[in-house]
């Protein structure tokens, strides 16, 4: 078996009950009108084919490789294979009495996961949170929906499951892609082709959003000098519904119908109309649907757009100005960002950005130079680029990165748009990802799992995962990675052997394939995409010393690869050619792979069988990774670069480590490599082979034990999206109801509060500064001159810098007076601990209003020096 294999194992049961069962889905259900066979049962299977919960729970596997095997391994697709199979076929599959309640058994148990209590029902019954936009350009949830590319989709995925298992409301904006990410095919000289088949929506697991009267939904954009119309989709990801815009109807010019056509293809103007699609045409099918999030969770800049049509939808409901609105709006709005580098970001040509945003401005009533100004690093320089992160960060309340490294590199990227504030304060924090571990699990291992933590180990309830783990035998693990590991060379050989037959290779290359590596080996894997910054060729610095590790007579080692680089990136796709002329070598084919075509279920067929995952980017360029994240369930270990995640969840017992922790240019990589080749021949071979009496690895089993007890929760979908929802969404959704309460008078004032710092802000000055030691207390009294503002509107600190490892003192100082013969001058005081010299604290002044994260909203500061 090479997938997961009927995970869960359905209680036979009789047949009283299951016509009730299935009488709900009739005339008026969605799917009525999409059933191609006149077979009762077929409704009942539609129901499960469709919600993309079996995507997690496969014990509906076996059935659907029942009704056509050889199109269920190909596809991956249940309402694909229900669509394609004939009459005859479904009828005898359904006349088998057990098969027909396994169909039944499997509606049941979907429909009482559904109903079943949740974490976030139990824990926050009083909840003001009943709806969380997530806004992503990219949802990877299935090999049967490829509308994904890589990371950012995987979490944007991973994250709809959790909060599907949790019970968060969220609700998933996208595009659906008329052809998606390319896909891949190897040439003979070992060059990447992009091919880009059409995703028949009649063939994925989505349905048309209709209403009340059956018909389309369909949203309009006004865009210069025409209109586009997109059609909605839906996909049920569990108790979780995302939707999906599509620009391909036929009430659109022509030209206009590929706008949705390709992820991450075309021009910038393309990929401009696309985020206009996603942003402000993902808002407005929230509000034809009559839906209200009181958070707008944008994943990545692409769909910042969803800021001003939020703003806008506002303006037309309570008559503020546009200003007041975003103001109202902001502590709703959460941005994460994934981006690593200044030039990730999405940023358009005044020139472009001019065009199709004079219309919206002119409806918000706002100046255009205005608006644009909200994307520009200099508000005042027309000739800058817009950049969608900055828009992004100007209108949301909290800001977040993906890991803990990767929240101070965010904080270094977006510290221009905070001048004179300290780094360590750029208003940027961070909740490091992780992955849904039901989607990522084999058979074997989530045998182990639920034997050991007991089912739904994973719905937010546990709390003794990493005791309950540690009990499980040293044998019972090896199985189970062995058994991981065998599954997963089965299914390299015949995806090896199918991508050679296709390429036109000899029958003889073909049968070699199918007889390729050894279930007992070491084998080592590493996926990524292919870009210079993520060092896929690392490993290839000494070639010579890699086959030499590979192909040891005593200790061999087998490697497997994958991974795609985009069209446009001529570097990427040199390394992977470079990678498959190495593999091509007689003396190293039996010991290396390349697989082709890097998707969802490859990824998953590795990350469930490889015994160590190698991630290799150049510090600090990985904002998180998740790739090895998925092994941890597994009992897959872990050899990287101390980047991203990595760099918070590593200790000695769990994996290894390279690098020294700082960044280096390229200059740098021959030291990396040297030091990653011999932990491989010093450490991870060692271990592997240092089997006892009975043929187990007990070193090697004990730190599958740590990485599993420790790890697997810690870096799971579910304590991610648990930390977004205590940390930022509870509170946003009280915030934003606070702001936009009584037809938004407190944002109303807030914008008359900003207003009144900027005329003021530059003629505020410090005066005299006094000192007194008293024992082991600094006492600080500090002279304030604050022109023509109410001392309610500032707040004087006392900071100094982060000392000894510790945290930076930011020391509220007290109103104490005003100073006679003045206007506008005050005194300050505040006492602080002489733990630290005088001479290490600065007093200075910055924005107060309550409920305002500062600097965020408002980020003057001024420094006594």
């Amino acid at each position: 078996m090479t997938m997961k294999q009927h995970k869960k194992k359905l209680k036979p049961g009789n047949r009283e009950g299951a016509e009730k069962l299935i009488q709900p889905l009739d005339s008026a259900s969605p799917i009525h009108n999409l059933l191609p066979a006149q077979v009762k049962e077929f409704k009942l299977l539609a129901e499960v084919a469709l919600d993309l919960r079996w995507t997690w729970n496969h014990g509906t596997d076996e059935f659907w490789r029942r009704l056509d095997p050889a199109l269920w391994e190909l596809t991956r697709n249940p309402w694909l294979v229900l669509q394609t199979v004939s009459r005859s076929r479904l009828e005898q599959v359904m006349a088998d009495p057990v098969l027909r309640q396994q169909g039944i058994e499997l509606l049941r148990a979907k429909r009482k996961a559904e109903q079943s209590p949740s974490w976030f029902a139990q824990a926050h019954p009083q909840s003001p949170l009943t709806c969380v936009a997530y806004f992503s350009m990219e949802f990877m949830l299935s090999e049967a929906l490829p509308i994904y590319s890589g990371g950012l989709g995987n979490v944007a995925g991973d994250q709809l499951k959790a909060a599907s298992d949790l019970g968060v409301p969220v609700v998933g904006v996208g595009l659906l892609y008329q052809q998606g990410y390319f896909r891949q095919v190897i040439n003979r000289d070992g060059g990447q082709e992009a091919l880009f088949p059409y995703n028949d929506p009649a063939q994925l697991p989505i349905t048309p959003v209709r209403d009340a009267d059956g018909e389309w939904l369909r949203v309009q954009i006004n865009m210069p000098g025409f209109s586009i119309w997109l059609r909605a989709w839906q996909a049920q990801v569990g108790r979780v519904k995302l939707y999906l815009l599509d620009s391909n109807d036929p009430a659109n010019f022509p030209a206009f119908r590929g706008i949705t056509s390709e992820l991450y293809g075309g021009g910038a103007e393309l990929r401009l109309r696309q985020e206009l699609m996603l942003g402000v045409g993902g808002w407005r099918l929230l509000k034809v649907l009559g839906l209200q999030p009181e958070v707008c969770h944008l994943n990545e800049g692409h769909a910042a757009f969803a800021v001003l049509e939020r703003a806008f939808d506002l303006m037309q409901e309570t008559g503020q100005s546009f200003e007041v609105a975003l103001a109202a709006n902001r502590p709703g709005n959460l941005f994460t960002t994934h981006t690593a580098v200044a030039a990730g970001f999405d940023c358009f040509e005044p020139a472009l950005i001019e065009k199709y945003l004079r219309l919206p401005a002119q409806q918000y009533g706002i100046p255009l130079r205005q608006l644009l100004a909200l994307g520009r690093f200099d508000p005042e320089d027309d000739s800058q680029k817009f950049n969608m992160a900055y828009l992004a960060v100007r209108g949301s309340g909290a800001v977040n990165g993906v890991s803990r490294l990767h929240g101070e590199v965010s904080r270094r990227l977006f510290a221009p748009l905070f001048p004179r504030w300290p780094e360590a304060e750029v208003p940027i924090g961070h909740v490091t990802n992780g992955v849904h571990m039901p989607s990522w699990d084999s058979a074997a291992s989530d045998k182990i799992w639920n034997d050991a933590c007991k089912k739904g180990c994973w719905l937010g309830f546990s709390d003794t995962l990493e005791q309950d783990i540690r009990h499980v035998p040293d044998k019972q693990l090896w199985q189970m990675r062995s058994a991981n590991r065998t599954a997963l060379i089965e299914y390299a050989r015949e995806r090896l052997a199918r991508e050679l037959a296709c390429g036109g290779a000899s029958p003889e290359e073909v049968e070699a394939a199918r007889h390729l590596f050894d279930p007992n080996v070491l084998t080592i894997g590493f996926a990524r995409r292919f870009a210079t910054y993520k060092r896929p060729n690392l490993l290839l610095h000494d070639q010579q010393r890699l086959l030499r590790i590979l192909s040891d007579a005593r200790r061999p080692v087998q490697l497997i690869i994958a991974g795609k680089a985009h069209p446009a990136d001529y570097a990427g796709q040199a390394m992977i050619q470079e990678w498959i002329q190495f593999i091509r070598c007689p003396e190293v084919r039996r010991h290396a792979m390349f697989l082709g075509d890097y998707d969802m279920q490859l990824a998953a067929e590795l990350v469930q069988g490889v015994d160590v995952w190698l991630n290799m980017p150049r510090r600090p360029w990985e904002a998180s990774g998740t790739s090895g994240m998925k092994v941890l369930v597994n009992g897959g270990l872990n050899l990287a670069e101390l980047d991203g995640w990595w760099a918070e969840a590593y200790t000695a017992e769990v994996g290894w480590a390279f690098g020294d922790g700082f960044e280096h240019d390229s200059s740098w990589d021959a030291t990396e490599a040297e030091q990653l080749y011999r932990l491989i021949e010093t450490q991870v071979v060692p271990e592997f082979y240092q089997i006892d009496e009975i043929g187990i690895p007990r070193t090697w089993v004990a730190r599958i034990r740590e990485s599993m007890a420790q790890l697997t929760a810690q870096f799971s979908a579910d304590r991610t999206v648990r930390e977004y929802t205590e940390n930022y969404y509870l509170p946003a959704a009280a915030a934003w109801r606070e702001r936009i309460s009584e037809g938004a008078t407190k944002a109303a004032q807030i914008a008359r509060w900003r207003n009144s710092l900027c005329p003021h802000w530059s003629t505020l000055r410090f005066g005299e500064v006094q000192i007194q030691t008293a024992g082991e207390q600094h006492l600080f009294e500090v002279q304030v001159y604050l022109a023509g503002l109410d001392p309610d509107a500032v707040r004087v600190e006392l900071f100094a810098d982060a000392a000894n490892n510790g945290e930076a003192v930011r020391q509220v100082m007290k109103f104490v007076r005003p100073l006679t013969g003045t206007t506008g001058g005050y005194l300050y005081g505040a006492e602080v601990r002489a733990t630290r010299p005088a001479s290490d604290y600065t007093p200075r002044l910055i924005p107060g209003y309550p409920g305002v994260a500062v600097p965020l909203e408002a980020d003057q500061i001024l420094w006594q020096r």
